[in-house]
């Protein structure tokens, strides 16, 4: 069977997630979801990074005396929130946990046998709020350009990792795999700061108090990203379940943010070529959700919280509008009216009502029951799983709604309260060609739309439908001649002020 294995990025935990961080989570939640019910053997990894100088300043400012209560108070926190937008998360790792812990040190070791890590004394540009050293080219104004403060300087002695030694193989892979960096805009722009700008990465700290010791020098703690990337390694058991590991790696899928992409598609995969291990299939770096301009940003204070949309409006047209309003790679506006138009326009009318309207007229002319199946196809299937495959989640919308919009217009071309005095079997088969071409969106809508999918295969009648196997479910004809069909509410009730 084959296996899919995708990664969100650990986030920290100095403040309560934002509509940014749900929205990686959950188009890797789509992507889980639709993985599985192709049959694959899926793992979902996102989680927490806990090893942060940011984290022990924000458990601070709270009044949190124990550094670890604090995490233990918002790791669970995070997850109950990925929990309440219903994420189907495989596991939550924690960084601070101690199979983690144990498996960065076995990472550290191997690197460390192969000489590519030395000691060494470091100066320069260092911004807290990324935790990282920053060049002069990197600053605007003088300010680093997502956290809008400036940097301070910073000498000490650290460890370091032989980056550079990776230049040559790292180009070589981009250019043998174009697919590893995407989108293209992404991969140029990494690739000209491997070729022209890498340096040598500190992977220590001295003065930083919070961290994995270093293996045999505890003066010094493990630097957060190099910690932090092992995740995706420990999350499937490197270090402590080797079988395990063995099944799921390498990666198919990293999602990360375009902000740290240079981590992801230069830090990552040297360290990875470092200890002999085999790269990742791809790293999609997306935009930002920005607000008034902004990256939406803890320490902007323009953040905006998923789970109070999802109480409003639900979780289904909180994920439909973060799939459908930004094209995935680019950065986008977040906007509340935004969703309220997608809710009333895009699922209300053209699909809830839509399906509202088919179940009335089963209802009124042929007593709620599915009538005789004619036959049929659905094309867009090709384009809905070209999109899956390529993350173009805007090939995959336009899919589904071809096929919505073009019922709605053959009702309005059809007109089934005519066709019900001249033509019954014309009728008749209008309607099943409708019912069914409900029941296979309900399939495509079902990693994107799960509750909507399931309360639209109940009222077709079909409460174990996505029981089915995929490859069938795609077939013409899963609905038989005399279902009972059981309308029941919208899917897309009025929106209350």
């Amino acid at each position: 069977m084959k296996k899919f294995y995708l990664t969100t990025p650990i986030y920290y935990v100095n403040a309560m997630p934002h509509v940014g961080h749900a929205y990686t989570t959950t188009v890797a939640d789509v992507l889980a979801r639709y993985h599985r019910l192709k049959g694959e053997t899926v793992f979902f990894l996102t989680g927490t990074d806990e090893n942060s100088q940011n984290n022990l300043k924000a458990a601070e400012k709270h009044g949190y005396k124990d550094l670890n209560l604090y995490l233990d108070d918002m790791a669970a926190k995070w997850r109950q929130t990925f929990g309440d937008l219903d994420i189907t998360f495989d596991r939550f790792i924690r960084t601070t946990e101690a199979d983690h812990k144990k498996g960065v040190e076995k990472f550290w070791r191997r690197v460390a046998a192969t000489g590519d890590i030395y000691a060494g004394e470091y100066e320069g540009w260092y911004c807290d709020g990324c935790e990282g050293f920053k060049t002069e080219a990197d600053l605007v104004e003088g300010k680093c350009p997502l956290h809008k403060t400036a940097p301070r300087r910073l000498k000490e002695k650290n460890y370091f990792f032989k980056l550079t030694k990776y230049r040559q193989a790292l180009l070589d892979h981009i250019d043998a795999h174009p697919e590893f960096i995407m989108p293209e805009g992404r991969r140029n722009e990494v690739r000209s700061y491997v070729a022209s700008f890498m340096e040598d990465v500190s992977i220590s700290r001295q003065t930083v108090t919070v961290g994995i010791p270093v293996p045999d020098d505890p003066s010094s703690v493990i630097y957060v990203w190099f910690d932090a990337l092992i995740n995706y390694l420990t999350g499937i058991g490197y270090g402590t379940d080797d079988a395990k590991f063995a099944e799921f790696w390498p990666a198919d899928l990293h999602l990360v943010g375009k902000d740290i992409i240079k981590f992801h598609c230069a830090l990552w995969p040297a360290m990875l070529m470092s200890a002999g291990l085999p790269l990742p299939t791809q790293v999609f770096a997306h935009g930002f959700l920005l607000t008034g301009g902004d990256k939406m940003s803890k320490s902007l204070g323009n953040v905006v919280d998923p789970a109070e949309l999802a109480k409003k409006y639900g979780n289904d047209p909180l994920r439909y509008f973060m799939l459908r309003e930004v094209p995935f790679g680019s950065d986008g506006d977040f906007s509340v009216e935004r969703i309220e138009e997608r809710y009333g326009g895009d699922l209300a009318n053209e699909f809830g009502n839509l399906l509202h309207r088919v179940l009335a007229m089963t209802e009124k002319y042929f007593d709620g029951k599915v009538p005789a199946a004619v036959d049929g196809q659905v094309p867009e299937w090709a384009a809905y799983e070209k999109g899956m495959a390529t993350l173009d989640f805007a090939m995959v919308l336009d899919a589904v709604w071809t096929i919505l919009r073009e019922a709605n217009k053959l009702i309005d071309t059809e007109k089934p309260w005519e066709l019900a005095k001249t033509d019954r079997a014309r009728l008749a088969g209008l309607l099943y060609s409708l019912l069914e071409r409900l029941r296979q969106v309900g399939w495509m809508l079902l990693p994107i739309l799960p509750t909507s999918a399931k309360k639209l295969f109940v009222q077709l009648g079909l409460p174990d439908e996505d029981k089915r196997p995929y490859d069938q479910a795609k077939v013409w004809g899963g609905l038989k001649e005399g279902g009972i069909l059981k309308k029941g509410e919208p899917l897309f009730p009025r929106l209350t002020p």
